[in-house]
């Protein structure tokens, strides 16, 4: 009857095959320690054959090392060549990053468009902020129509920008006008067929 791979015990390196775990458990059971060390630097220069692209430096070497230390369970007793990465090292999980959690209505114009608001919102009053909130109200109204709103009018951008300033900018659709923006669709890449 034939054994199959999916009734054998797993591996825990499967990059390497099962008949290197099996030199690994082999060698597991080498009494003598001389033979032990021979045997270990054996499979390790089988490993270093298995991935002929790997660079010979002292890093692969180390990290090869490492591997059969793993794929012994750090159980093996030999003079390894170099320090061996740790058990409780690879069980550790690094720490997590701390992102913004802070979730926006108005996500969709890009966190540093709304930077750039809550920035012109700390300047002192002048004709040159003006400016820039007029440029950043229209560049708005680019963002909202290239994310699939049709007909975005001006009302709303005003809205989002009073709420994205905190008030500081509040402007009335009938005073300001923004520019307007024609929707360009990309042309239809399918070809007509030939008959």
């Amino acid at each position: 009857m034939l054994t199959y791979n999916t009734n054998l015990k797993k591996l825990i390196l499967p990059e390497y095959g099962r008949i290197i775990q099996e030199m690994v458990d082999h060698c597991l059971t080498i009494e003598d320690r001389v033979q032990r060390n021979l045997c270990a630097q054996t499979i390790v220069k089988a490993m270093d054959n298995l991935f002929p692209n790997l660079k010979d430096g002292d890093e692969n070497r180390r990290k090869l090392w490492d591997h059969l230390a793993i794929m012994a369970d750090f159980k093996l007793d030999i003079d390894y060549p170099y320090e061996i990465v740790k058990k409780d090292s690879l069980d550790s999980k690094p720490e997590k990053i701390a992102y913004n959690a802070t979730i926006s209505d108005n996500r969709h114009y890009g966190r540093h468009l709304i930077a750039m608001i809550q920035r012109a919102a700390e300047m002192e009053p002048s004709e040159e902020r003006e400016a820039l909130v007029l440029l950043l109200a229209n560049q708005m109204k680019k963002v909202m129509l290239a994310s699939g709103n049709d007909g975005v009018d001006d009302n709303r951008i005003f809205k989002d920008l009073a709420n994205i300033s905190h008030g500081t900018f509040r402007f009335n659709s009938e005073e300001v006008h923004l520019n307007e923006y024609n929707i360009i669709l990309p042309p239809n890449s399918k070809k007509k067929k030939k008959k």
